[in-house]
């Protein structure tokens, strides 16, 4: 299956609002792709490439020590196939746009609360349990550009309570621009909630290390 094409300048803008919204570096280009050197605890640096290309492979055999990653707009078979052996593939991720998504406002369960905090271009909402544990939380970034939505999390005992969404519409409505497009990477399982949500998938997003052991 040929992967669709994604355009190059809209992953470079994902990536530098990736990275403002995690506060990493910002990304620069190597080799047909974007690389980020991140330096955290999870990751040395990460490449992520709009397609597939002889710079990715060329990384793929210099790169030999563990907590490096390389992305691909891409299925993962696409990119295992550029990879020497000592690559791993990650569980598959999904490229995801929504450039005029709405969504129901509904209030909250009995007992939660939305916090919400902004600082700059990054916006960051958290739903409170009536316990006080935290229940759901994701975080955004906005440029001029695109507006992107990140780490969307819900606790597992708080699910299919529509918390998720209501971190959703909480960080939407900070957006400054209404015509930039909305982006974000979903997991195989918030592939379906996002799908349900109006939004689409551009591309599967593949991911590869090496393992530390």
């Amino acid at each position: 299956m040929t992967t669709p094409y994604v355009d190059p300048k809209l992953v470079l803008a994902w990536q530098a609002a990736h990275s403002i919204a995690r506060g990493s570096p910002p990304p620069v280009h190597d080799r047909g792709g974007f690389r980020v050197d991140t330096h955290s605890e999870k990751e040395v640096r990460r490449w992520v490439f709009p397609q597939l290309c002889d710079g990715l492979r060329a990384i793929a055999h210099d790169i030999t020590a563990p907590r490096h990653y390389i992305k691909l707009c891409g299925s993962d078979e696409e990119l295992r196939s550029a990879l020497p052996a000592r690559w791993e593939v990650q569980p598959a991720n999904y490229f995801m746009t929504a450039a005029a998504a709405t969504l129901d406002t509904k209030p909250l369960p009995n007992g939660y609360r939305m916090e919400f905090h902004q600082a700059g271009p990054v916006a960051r909402a958290c739903i409170i349990a009536p316990d006080g544990d935290l229940a759901a939380s994701g975080c955004a970034a906005e440029t001029a550009d695109v507006f992107i939505y990140d780490r969307i999390e819900t606790a597992q005992d708080h699910r299919r309570k529509g918390l998720g969404v209501a971190v959703m519409i909480a960080l939407g409505a900070a957006r400054k621009s209404l015509v930039s497009p909305q982006l974000l990477v979903a997991t195989e399982d918030g592939r379906n909630l996002y799908a349900n949500l109006g939004w689409t998938v551009l591309a599967p997003l593949a991911a590869a290390t090496i393992s530390e052991s």
